[in-house]
């Protein structure tokens, strides 16, 4: 049967309170209930009529001492009476401390609450111990204060459990504790060492390996410490809506059984979902520093908005559609109210980075408006059938000139991928701009890139988009070409030449560049070299046969005779120009020319409109939909 709603507990008058030490600043005095047929609270009971109250209890027995004030010996005595036989560890009834103080340590081990167990607004001012406590029915902590440690570790909730606005001064220990039902920690304030979600944790909060089989309600909570819920489960819904962590969140090995709606939440750390399992439908809203995601498993569509984080996807495993992306404004509450960023007020930008997609496949990932500029790629499955949505940023090669030795570089705009720039400013040769490879990211070389740049080239011409695949192709005969263990020598001679000539096809300017130069030697030398000295006459030679009749002429035509004197004329440049426009497009232009002018118009022939046609191709790669 379901437990009922907590209701409010009754304020310190509200109960005929004892009165004892009553002072001018405090002129009610003690407000401890009156124990059962006495008129004092339990700690200013005479000695003997504390004896006998103590000694009429039995283990089980329902308890009230709201109000009252415990010294560590009371509470040893009250707890001593109610040991279970059996077991040896006390076993209360319904038991209500309500606003009751504990000035020493306060020692709940093993302790079975058989009804509801009421702490509302006590304050625990030394240890607060509860290990491996059993709570059979409510257990309400609401507006309690921690002022020590609070130890829950292995404690087992059956009922419901309120920890509404409780206040944990320092650390807050829940590992291993198991919630059957509802766990509430709406509004809770930890300040030291805590972690909670829908409440605030000054300090830091431990759930390691804890249970919720019913729902945990986090919203609203602020963790201002370190929060671990390291291989908890959550066999209902977690809603963290509008959680604040200002220090790390840590959930690895965390199992979700159900639907996930984790967020909108808020994280000035690192949120750490390494190894979690997500069983059902996920919905994750995150405003982080850093995501790290590595070896999570999906059995379920999946959704991850995200604002400011730099996500680390590594080895992952999804089945079904999961989609990263980028929201552009701050998340909204369901009431319309935005979710308070105040703590990653210090973030350069909201952008959202993916750090790795190593161990990936990606057959089913949908990645929208993501910079990528950083993210390894090498070892991702399926890369080909990514799909990448809006705007997608790349890395890009450096910009403006630089020199090696004697020769200048200058580097054409492309996208590239951070792990050709990690293998560049690798290189004895390297100039600035490279980006050097950040720890952990290993050492990448062109053989295992050329395939990163196939795919990819592959991805975007699946989306009908070949100008945006083209940096890709040409990343990839960029690592071909620098390749020295799968390509042979003569297929690097190759793609080097291809690459000097028109960049792989890929840049118009550098094959007209050299279209425009070799039409420029072919003139040279066709001007100085081409060209006869005149243009050739024709001469008849005539025999007439003894005695007259038929005369029959024989008309030979000289050879072109080699130009001397004075060469570079206007008219003779006019004449080589006219060959070589005619030759770029394979006509003859009629023109005499001398033997080495027959050579050169050959070659020209030959080169030129080769050049002309890898120009041509140039632009239709950049224009092509």
């Amino acid at each position: 049967m379901p437990h009922p709603s907590p209701e409010p507990s009754p304020t310190p008058p509200d109960w005929p309170h004892c009165g004892h030490g009553a002072a001018p600043e405090d002129p009610v005095g003690c407000r401890g209930i009156h124990a059962p047929g006495h008129t004092a609270c339990l700690a200013h009971l005479a000695d003997a009529d504390r004896d006998a109250y103590l000694d009429g209890l039995t283990p089980g027995a329902d308890i009230d001492h709201r109000g009252t004030s415990f010294t560590e010996p009371l509470l040893d005595a009250l707890l001593g009476v109610l040991l279970d036989p059996a077991t040896g560890h006390p076993c209360l009834g319904e038991a209500r401390f309500d606003s009751a103080t504990f000035q020493g340590d306060a020692r709940f081990v093993r302790a079975t609450f058989q009804g509801h167990a009421w702490f509302d607004s006590a304050t625990f001012q030394g240890l607060a111990r509860f290990d491996s406590a059993t709570f059979q029915g409510l257990a309400r902590f609401e507006s309690v204060t921690f002022q020590g440690y609070a130890h829950f570790d292995s404690a087992n909730f059956q009922g419901y459990a309120v920890f509404r606005s409780a206040t944990f001064q320092d650390l807050a220990w829940f590992d291993s504790a198991t919630f059957e039902r509802t766990a509430k920690f709406a509004s809770a304030t930890f300040e030291h060492l805590a972690q909670f979600a829908s409440a605030t944790f000054q300090g830091a909060a431990h759930f390691v390996r804890a249970t919720f089989q019913g729902t945990g309600q986090f919203g609203s909570a602020t963790f201002e410490g370190y929060a671990s819920f390291a291989w908890v489960t959550f066999h209902g819904a977690a809603p963290f809506r509008a959680a604040v962590f200002e220090g790390d969140a840590q959930f690895e090995g965390a199992a979700f059984e159900r639907l996930v709606t984790l967020g909108p939440l808020v994280c000035a750390g690192r949120f750490v979902l390494s190894e979690a399992t997500f069983s059902g439908p996920a919905n994750l809203s995150f405003a982080t520093r850093r995501l790290e995601c590595l070896r999570t498993r999906w059995s379920s569509t999946a959704e991850l908005r995200l604002r400011y984080a730099t996500v680390d996807f590594a080895h992952a495993v999804f089945e079904y559609p999961l989609t990263i992306a980028a929201a552009a404004d701050s998340f909204a509450l369901p009431d319309g109210r935005p979710v308070d960023e105040q703590v990653l007020a210090n973030a350069p930008d909201a952008v959202v980075r993916m750090a790795s997609l190593r161990g990936v496949d990606a057959a089913h990932l949908v990645l929208a408006d993501v910079d990528l500029s950083g993210c390894l790629f090498a070892g991702t499955v399926h890369l080909d059938q990514v799909r990448l949505e809006g705007t997608c940023v790349f890395d890009a090669v450096p910009p403006r000139s630089h020199w090696r030795r004697w020769r200048p570089i200058r580097f054409t705009h492309r996208r590239t991928l951070a792990e050709e720039h990690h293998w560049r400013a690798s290189q004895p040769t390297a100039v600035r701009g490279w980006n050097v490879a950040v720890f952990g990211a290993g050492h990448v070389g062109p053989a295992r890139l050329a395939p990163v740049y196939r795919a990819l080239r592959k991805a975007f011409e699946d989306d009908k988009n070949e100008p945006g695949a083209a940096d890709f192709y040409y990343g990839e005969m960029e690592m071909r070409r620098h390749d020295r263990t799968g390509t042979t020598r003569a297929e690097r001679g190759l793609l080097h030449g291809y690459w000097v000539l028109s960049g792989y096809g890929l840049r118009a300017s550098r094959a007209l560049g050299w279209l425009a130069a070799a039409m420029l030697i072919t003139i040279v030398l066709l001007t100085g070299f081409g060209l006869p000295k005149d243009n050739p006459k024709q001469e008849a030679t005539g025999t007439v046969p003894p005695g007259g009749g038929k005369v029959t002429f024989e008309i030979d035509k000289a050879d072109p005779q080699n130009p001397t004197g004075n060469r570079f004329t206007g008219k003779r440049f006019e004449k080589a120009l006219n060959v070589t426009l005619n030759s770029v497009v394979f006509r003859s232009s009629g023109q005499d020319l001398t033997t080495a002018g027959t050579y050169i118009e050959m070659a020209s022939r030959v080169t030129e409109p080769v050049l002309l046609g890898l120009a041509a191709l140039a632009v239709r790669n950049r224009v092509k939909r």
